[in-house]
This record gives structure tokens, sequence and C-alpha cells, in this order.
């Protein structure tokens, strides 16, 4: 447990309460605290570097980045919050985070807009025929199912062609569109899409057998937060899939495909399941690319 005086005195000093503070809202980076702050790499690294020893921030390697999240217990947060209201720069620094956020958000979906009508012409990491027969081999007869992180619905409409209702749901309105008119022109009535965000799809709590996020994780803000919505939508022993790249190092991969996150190692994703609620876990690596950088394909399944 962190020693309440060395983490009062850590917080006295202003430039690491405002770090704190960012951290409470949203996991970030050396580069995006830099962005925020208008401070140098130095500093924010050696006052990040003092937060962790006292186990106030936590990080995690991905790719060359080292992503930083908020560990301070509840009392310590509360303590902040208070001591910000003396603190000038706060209000700047939550308008710079909140454009930080949409720069974010919007380079994810101008991506996928571009990409409208191009799925399966172009190279995207970690989706091959194999790993896909790998998923539908355990969504037979899926009842309703939830394809989250769509795109313009591939996978959507194999179920289609088996399961009573498919739910496809995209952030980016080019691919819904594109998706929709597809469903309509190979007579696929049951397949549905929505404009939506995997991390607040627009589906009823409990109302679907099976969801899905096949490589759409690794694009996701909060991914933890993504499995917690798939956990709401399932009914009581729905199942969800999760296609998705192990963990790798291929840094160009944010600029290349917009993914916020470098993959996930096997326990992550297991431990982000099992947070959400899920049983009877199961994960494996079904796929590696001849290629470099070599992706491999994750497949984890669980049950609500």
């Amino acid at each position: 447990m962190a020693s309440i005086l060395k983490s009062l005195k850590l917080l006295a000093d202003p430039t690491r309460l405002r770090i704190l503070l960012l951290l409470e809202r949203e996991p970030l980076s050396v580069a995006e605290l830099q962005e925020i702050l208008g401070m140098g790499q130095s500093r924010i690294s050696t006052q990040l570097s003092q937060l962790k020893a006292e186990g106030l921030v936590t990080d995690q390697r991905s790719g060359k980045n080292n992503i930083y999240t908020i560990e301070a217990p509840a009392h310590l947060i509360d303590l902040a919050r208070m001591a910000a209201a003396e603190i000038a720069e706060t209000a700047a620094d939550s308008a710079a985070m909140s454009h930080l956020l949409r720069k974010r958000r919007d380079k994810a979906r101008a991506y996928f807009d571009q990409l409208a009508g191009k799925f399966g012409k172009n190279y995207v990491p970690g989706r091959s025929w194999k790993s896909l027969a790998e998923a539908l081999f355990k969504a037979m007869s899926p009842g309703v199912v939830a394809d989250l992180g769509a795109g313009e619905g591939t996978l959507s409409q194999l179920l289609a062609q088996r399961a009573e209702k498919v739910i496809a749901v995209d952030n980016s309105p080019k691919m819904v569109e594109f998706g929709a008119q597809l469903a309509l022109d190979h007579g696929l009535p049951n397949l549905e899409y929505r404009l939506g965000d995997i991390e607040n799809p627009p589906i009823e709590t409990a109302s679907v057998d099976l969801a899905i996020l096949s490589q759409a994780l690794h694009h996701a803000e909060h991914p933890q937060r993504a499995i917690a919505e798939a956990f709401r939508i399932l009914k009581p022993g729905g199942r969800l899939i999760i296609l998705d790249l192990l963990q790798h190092s291929f840094e160009q991969a944010h600029e290349l495909y917009a993914d916020l996150w470098l993959g996930f190692p096997e326990v992550e994703i297991v431990r982000m399941l099992e947070t959400a609620g899920f049983s009877a876990i199961e994960t494996a690596v079904v796929d590696r690319e001849p290629n470099p950088p070599h992706f491999q394909t994750l497949l984890a399944t669980a049950k609500k």
C-alpha cells in the first residue's frame, strides 16, 4: 500500500498533480502528456517515475511507448480533485485532453472511411480466412449475433446465412452505408447495420446470443469498456468471440492502420474477460503470417 505521507508529498507538486488528474481521465503515453502539458519528455518522465515508484501509476508497454494508467487509491484521487481548484492550468489541461481524444477518434474514423468498399482488396493485419474460419466454427447456429466493429461486414454477411439475425455495428458512416447496401444487394434481410461505437453499442441489454469483436479491440480507446459492453448485451449463457492481434512491436501500425494498441498478450485478454464477468474462457494463437512483421492472430472465447 502506498505511503499516505509520501503520496501527499508527491501531490504537493503541481506538475505531478496535473499528470495524476489527466491519467484519472484516460491512460496516456509520455508523448501525449507532452502534447497536453507543453513540457519536455525528460521532465514528464521524471515525474511519472516518481509517481510509479510510490504506486500511484502503472505502465504497460505498447510497442515503443509506455501507456500510463492511474493506480492511486480513491481517497488520494478525491484529494487531488479538491487541490485542482488551486491550479490555474487544470482547465487548459482538460481542454487539451478533450482535443487529443477527438484527434484519436477522428484519425481512426478517417482511416476506416477511406477503406469502405475496399476490404478484401487491401491488406488488413490479422485478417485471414484461416482465422475467420476458426471463429465461424465456434459460431455454428448462433441465434442473434452482434458483430462489433464490423467494418463493411464481411464476417456479418457470412454469419447472416446461418444466424436468426445479425446486428453489425461500426462507427464509420461510410462503412455502415456500404455494408447496408451489400446486405440489400445480397438479399440478407436479417442483417442490420447500426452506426455506433463498440464501447457503447446501440444494442439492447441481454438481447444477443453471440457477440464478436473481430480485429476491432485494438482500435478501441478503452478495450476493457468494449468487453464490458459485450457482456452487457449478451443474454445469460451467451458467448463472446474475440479475434485480435497478439501483442507485437510493429510501431508503424499506429500510422498505417490507425491501431491504438499493438495487439494484446493472451494473459491481458483473459484478465479483461474475467474483470467483465465472463467465464469458460479459452484462448489460442490460431494464425501466424509468413511475411514480416509476422502478425499473429489471437482467438479468445468466453461465456456470460
